[in-house]
């Protein structure tokens, strides 16, 4: 298989999504593609088991991407191998009327995984700076003071909010919580075979929106959008990567070796030693133990 460095995949400040591919031929089939990824999510439980006993860290995966680009698929994949009470996975829909009644990062914030955990978010707190600025009146059901009309959402608006989100991250990662962002580059005509796909599997018709279509004709202003939030919000303590995403199969692999390379990276997460009263005693915990019972 051929060798990917994780660091070809990070974004940064000039970032061009129209120069960066939506396919990564890895040079391997099918079979080794699956391997790979069985390695290295099984290694992922292992360490996952370890850093919940350690207790001193825990990891956010935030997926983004266009329709169809894979985020459902790829979370049941790379995270298949892990404890149940080890992950949780949070899809953020249209905010409810309690959620609107708090900031936007609000809903985000009560999700956060606790120390020893992964927290995934399939759609994540950029939905407020994607969805909401290709589609700017969505804003007015958050009832922001001053914010009275959609012509007072100026560029300063998103100025402020893409502050408020790296302020947002900093904190976070500050306080021992891992941030890594993914976003799944797809290419436009891979999205309309999947969505065709989608309307010629019987099986898979519950999928397939209409609005899927009308979000797809704005395609070009969701990549500005895209492209602008993460220049303004890749760092070193919340870095994004684009992951070429018209293999399914290689995106998997990708984000799987980004987060396990991350995660190796971390020194001193180890399982913690027995007190020495309690392993000088061990022997005999032992042998109460072994006694038949009454």
């Amino acid at each position: 298989m051929k060798k990917v460095e994780i660091k070809t995949l990070l974004a940064n400040t000039t970032v061009k999504l129209s120069e960066r591919p939506t396919y990564l031929d890895l040079d391997a089939s099918e079979k080794k593609k699956k391997k790979e990824l069985n390695d290295l999510r099984e290694a992922l439980s292992e360490h996952q088991d370890t850093m919940y006993a350690h207790g001193k860290y825990g990891v956010l995966i935030c997926l983004q991407g266009m329709d169809t680009a894979g985020k459902d698929s790829l979370i049941r994949e790379v995270f298949q191998e892990f404890n149940p009470r080890g992950v949780v996975v949070h899809s953020f829909k249209t905010p409810t009327s309690l959620e609107l009644k708090h900031d936007y990062l609000w809903r985000h914030y009560i999700a956060l995984p606790a120390r020893g955990k992964y927290a995934v978010f399939n759609r994540t707190h950029y939905e407020n700076v994607l969805v909401t600025r290709v589609h700017p009146e969505y804003i007015m059901a958050e009832n922001i003071p001053g914010i009275d009309s959609v012509e007072d959402i100026t560029p300063e608006f998103w100025t402020q909010r893409f502050e408020q989100i790296r302020n947002f991250e900093k904190h976070v990662s500050e306080n021992g919580t891992v941030i890594l962002k993914f976003f799944l580059h797809l290419s436009k005509e891979e999205q309309r075979n999947r969505l065709l796909r989608r309307l010629e599997n019987e099986k898979h018709n519950w999928k397939f929106s209409p609005g899927d279509l009308k979000e797809r004709a704005l395609w070009d202003k969701y990549q500005e959008c895209y492209e602008e939030a993460i220049k303004e919000t890749s760092t070193p303590y919340a870095p994004w990567y684009i992951i070429p995403s018209d293999d399914k199969e290689a995106a998997r692999v990708l984000v799987a070796k980004v987060i396990y390379e991350t995660m190796m990276k971390l020194e001193g997460i180890q399982e913690p030693e027995l007190d020495d009263e309690i392993k000088a005693k061990l022997g005999q915990y032992r042998e109460m133990l072994s006694k038949p019972e009454n």
